[in-house]
């Protein structure tokens, strides 16, 4: 029960840059089955980001490496460097 209420609470969080720029909403998370690490956020694109527009991604979702993640709180934080070579 107890990974069940987190992952509502995680579950549409906001992905933001750490410059602040918005790259849209957790979708899922990929974790790995033998460690229980979790790999890649999975992220719904807004569309209108300017990060978004810049990766140039024809997909609705991209996976950013968790090694990106800076910082999670309200919205998870990420480094936009690893996030425009992933």
């Amino acid at each position: 029960m107890y990974k069940y209420t987190i992952a509502r609470q995680l579950a549409t969080k906001r992905v933001i840059t750490n410059r602040g720029e918005e790259l849209g909403k957790l979708s899922d998370l990929l974790v790995n089955e033998r460690t229980g690490e979790i790999e890649k956020l999975v992220v719904e694109v807004d569309r209108n980001s300017k990060v978004a527009k810049r990766l140039k991604s024809q997909s609705s979702v991209i996976e950013i490496p968790y090694s990106a993640v800076t910082a999670v709180s309200d919205v998870f934080i990420v480094d936009e460097r690893e996030v425009m070579v992933s």
